[in-house]
């Protein structure tokens, strides 16, 4: 997606963009030619050859990123310090440069590198979450130390090329080692862009200077509704202590987001006007992320789960927003087919995740490793050393024949895309083929718990069946048409 960009942008002057940018009549221009230019690389010339509903899907996506950025910088909650990361990092590193190092990595490897990685540096967190993921807590003492966060950092710009990265815990502002924390790091790797989930009570107006000032980090603060909803999950207070973060924030001109985990008794609330207006409008929110509940680490279980007919209803919901309420908000499961699938286990464009023991998963809800970065590194080893290891290649394998380099007219559903939540089945046979390691108690029980595969394998079949007539007439139908190829019955 990005080299379609390129194409036809030309890689602009980057000083030349921040002028533009500071005057609000040119910006405005210039965004709707923006507009145009990705509408044109990434819908009509589609180098790639993906059905043309996926490539819309991409657009809608970018389109809105552009409209909040615009709306952002027209209230005038983007610092100077801010605005010059965005586009000489973000922008210019991320999207537009041409990047030898990843090509000289795809030359020899054969595919292209990961773009990031997601990095939970420590397990602490002041909350104590229902259900959360990486079952964290104020007891929890695990941590990577700074300079193997570090050579992490370094290796992956030297190795693939990669200039975004990814933060989540735990609580990443709680971080300290050897007298630095997060922020130190986004200040030593300038060339990074990163991307910090955070539960937000942390943020005070010292926190938010330092963001402001080194430019570089968007918080993506965790709600799961509106007050009611969030305290629930989060503790009484929560919320009030969120939205005092929201405004500091824009007083110090830091761009931000929400990140809010889909459940069966939120969803409905979660894709409602009223939620989209208080955030978006309301409180200033650029983008939004979407992570439905996983069944996996403290207190797991399938009965939180968005059920497959909700699922199905956030589908449709979330199309709704992103074409009509033209705001960015992704979900890492139903938005499926805008990132081509699975991006789990070092795919080209995607990712893997390292926890705050080293432990290397192919995503934060795949709890299994072979590989632990410090053990790696002990014994001689890198970053590749991981993204080329027999389960991760396992992984990407999958993702290859199932749908990411088929045949546009015979891609599986992307609507299903997760390795582990939609394909149960085929991720415990990889699990135990490939010798990988729980890396926590819950996830070794989930193994072993025979109710919980027969769950999660009829989940994933039913919201395939459910969502199969959308992928077939609306995504790949139309390429079968094309080459007159019957539809499926």
């Amino acid at each position: 997606m990005n080299t379609a960009i390129k194409s036809i942008i030309k890689q602009p002057s980057l000083g030349l963009i921040n002028s533009i940018v500071a005057n609000d009549s040119l910006r405005e221009w210039v965004f709707k030619l923006g507009d145009k230019a990705i509408y044109k690389a990434i819908v009509e010339k589609n180098p790639y050859g993906r059905p043309v509903k996926v490539q819309e899907d991409k657009y809608y996506l970018l389109r809105n990123l552009l409209n909040s950025i615009n709306k952002a910088l027209k209230n005038k909650n983007i610092s100077p310090e801010v605005q010059h990361s965005a586009i000489n990092t973000f922008l210019g590193k991320v999207f537009l440069a041409e990047n030898p190092t990843t090509k000289l990595f795809e030359q020899k490897y054969g595919f292209e590198p990961p773009s990031f990685l997601l990095i939970s540096p420590t397990k602490r967190c002041n909350l104590n979450c229902i259900g959360c993921y990486a079952s964290s807590s104020s007891k929890n003492a695990e941590h990577l130390d700074f300079e193997t966060v570090n050579r992490i950092m370094n290796e992956k710009r030297e190795l693939w090329g990669s200039h975004f990265t990814v933060i989540s815990g735990g609580e990443p502002t709680l971080w300290r080692d050897n007298g630095k924390d997060i922020i130190d790091l986004a200040a030593k790797h300038d060339d990074n862009y990163f991307l910090m989930f955070t539960n937000g009570t942390t943020i005070n107006d010292k926190t938010a200077k330092r963001l402001a000032e080194v430019g570089n980090i968007t918080p993506a603060i965790s709600v799961e509704g509106l007050e009611k909803e969030t305290d629930a999950r989060r503790g009484k207070g929560v919320h009030k202590k969120i939205l005092k973060s929201f405004e500091i924030l824009r007083n110090y001109g830091v761009p931000f987001g929400i990140s809010v985990t889909a459940m069966k008794n939120n969803v409905n609330l979660i894709t409602s006007d009223e939620f989209i207006d208080f955030y978006f409008e309301e409180q200033g929110a650029i983008y939004g992320w979407i992570f439905q509940y996983m069944p996996i680490g403290r207190s797991y279980t399938l009965d939180l789960m968005v059920t497959p007919e909700q699922r199905l209803e956030l589908y449709k919901k979330e199309q709704y927003m992103v074409k009509n309420r033209k705001i960015f908000i992704a979900d890492f499961w139903n938005s499926g087919p805008a990132s081509n699938g699975c991006i789990a286990a070092g795919r080209s464009g995607g990712y893997f995740y390292i926890d705050w023991n080293g432990n290397c998963s192919p995503c934060a809800f795949y709890p299994y490793k072979t590989h632990n970065i410090k053990e790696v590194y002990k014994n001689g080893g890198d970053l590749n050393t991981v993204l080329l290891s027999p389960f991760f290649t396992s992984i990407r394998k999958w993702q290859d024949d199932y749908s990411y380099r088929k045949p546009t007219f015979e891609m599986g559903n992307q609507i299903v895309p997760c390795a582990i939540k939609d394909h149960y089945e085929n991720a415990k046979k990889t699990i135990i083929e490939t010798g990988a390691q729980p890396i926590d108690q819950p996830a070794a029980l989930a193994l072993t718990d025979e109710e919980y595969a027969k769950g999660l394998i009829k989940y994933g079949e039913e919201v395939d069946k459910l969502t199969q007539p959308i992928w077939e007439q609306e995504y790949i139908g139309p390429e079968k048409a094309k080459l007159r190829i019957p539809k499926a019955s």
